[in-house]
């Protein structure tokens, strides 16, 4: 046995919302405001301010597509029918609607609507129905509201077209007086009309005393090169014999002679003889016989020369009455000597030229090693072993001035924040001069380390001066 459906009875007074909808003054028809409501969220809202048919289905031609395969493709849920808005349903949708009658259930409305030729049921809606409708898992949210505003046409504004003419001059040169008024004042405070005059002698003179104040740069290194010299041997000179003067006048008489006083006759020839021989001595002292190689050889002067000439017919006839030794020969102390010996002999020859070389002096080197005894510094070892050019060339340069120096200099950095070096301090030992602890330390002055961990760090440094 089948219970008859209860139905709803109407409500004799309308809702809150309803009361208000009524009061609002009606400025035309009123048009369809739907809300798409799934799983509890609303998903889309949409004011048909065109009174027109709303479509629901899969299609993408309908207003509201739904993935629903058991509705029709196009099904209009609310159709306009002779200027009135009517709902269609089927059997399979559900929901409420609230009439002028009450709120009643579709299922109950079913006999009160109309059925099309489609099998749908078409219900009349007036202006003040609302309600909902669930097809599958959504649900349409429906009521009738006023139309919105039509939103007017932009315009511009009355200035503008009204041009120059409706310019309010007042206003506008009251606001270009103020903002010049600003921007003076803007000016005044940044420009440099209050500042100090500054003394710019004294800013050059400042200036100059910073650029003494710096320390000079580390030597450059400088190639020691071999220059070699050609010399020219010097000509060496032969001594040479001095042609011997004969004294004229008178000469004492031989011992077989009578004794007395010669004649002029006599005289005149003699000197005459004395003449010939000095020419002869002088063949025989020339370049290419014995005399000269024996005064270059020995220091010893022959005069066998002299005892031949002498024995010869152009000198004085005497027979060898000249012999100024026994069997010729040179002039020895104690020794008689004779001129038998002369021979023939060559002149020396001139020297060549050769190469002179420049005696090149010790070489320097530096020894380098470093320790990290305060703080942290990562790279203290390369930046120290990069240092070690600049350190040899500082010993170089002093050995070059005196080889004897060598000893060792301990070096100890202090690093700042942020790696740069913010004191050198040295300690030298050995007999290195003040210049190359001074360079050596600037060399270090001049050094990058990285950031220490610790804000900052001390760095240890020997440097070792060797000779090469």
């Amino acid at each position: 046995m089948t219970q008859p459906q209860q139905q709803v009875q109407p409500q004799s007074r309308p809702g809150q919302m309803t009361a208000v909808m009524r009061a609002v003054a009606s400025t035309g028809p009123k048009v369809l405001r739907i809300g798409l409501v799934r799983g509890g969220r609303v998903l889309e809202e949409r004011v048909i301010k065109q009174r027109t048919d709303v479509t629901i289905g899969p299609s993408e031609k309908s207003m509201f597509v739904l993935a629903d395969r058991s509705l029709p493709s196009g099904f209009k849920l609310f159709e306009l029918v002779q200027g009135e808005y009517v709902l269609n349903f089927l059997e399979e949708m559900s929901g409420r609607v609230a009439l002028p009658t009450g709120i009643s259930e579709l299922q109950v409305l079913k006999g009160q609507a109309r059925r099309t030729d489609e099998g749908a049921y078409q219900l009349r809606l007036t202006e003040d129905s609302r309600g909902k409708i669930v097809v599958g898992d959504t649900t349409f949210l429906f009521q009738f509201v006023a139309p919105p505003p039509v939103q007017p046409k932009p315009q511009l504004p009355v200035a503008v077209l009204r041009g120059a003419t409706g310019i309010d001059w007042r206003t506008t040169i009251i606001a270009a007086f103020a903002f010049l008024a600003h921007f003076l004042a803007i000016g005044a405070m940044y420009s440099d009309w209050l500042d100090p005059i500054v003394d710019e002698e004294l800013s050059l003179a400042g200036l100059v005393d910073t650029f003494d104040k710096l320390p000079p740069p580390p030597p450059i290194e400088e190639k020691v090169e071999e220059v070699t010299e050609t010399a020219t041997e010097a000509k060496e000179e032969a001594p040479t014999t001095p042609r011997p003067t004969p004294s004229k006048g008178k000469t004492a008489p031989d011992k077989g002679s009578s004794g007395g006083s010669m004649s002029s006759a006599e005289v005149a020839a003699l000197s005459n003889e004395l003449d010939q021989l000095s020419m002869l001595t002088l063949g025989a002292l020339a370049s290419t016989g014995p005399a000269t190689a024996g005064v270059l050889q020995g220091g010893d002067v022959p005069t066998g020369a002299l005892d031949a000439a002498a024995a010869s017919n152009a000198g004085v006839g005497v027979g060898g009455g000249l012999k100024l030794g026994s069997g010729g020969g040179a002039i020895r102390p104690g020794q008689g000597t004779g001129l038998g010996s002369i021979g023939t002999t060559g002149k020396g020859t001139e020297g060549g030229t050769g190469t002179v070389q420049e005696v090149k002096g010790p070489t320097g080197n530096a020894q380098v090693s470093s320790s990290v005894t305060v703080g942290t510094v990562s790279n203290a070892q390369s930046v120290i072993a990069g240092m070690r050019a600049g350190f040899r060339r500082c010993y170089q340069q002093a050995l070059n001035q005196n080889p004897d120096i060598q000893g060792s200099i301990k070096l100890t950095i202090r690093v700042g924040p942020g790696g740069e070096v913010s004191g050198v301090s040295a300690t030298p030992s050995g007999n290195l001069p003040p210049s190359v602890v001074a360079c050596v330390e600037a060399r270090a002055r001049a050094g990058q380390f990285a950031p220490p961990d610790g804000g900052s760090a001390v760095v240890q440094a020997p440097v070792t001066f060797v000779k090469q």
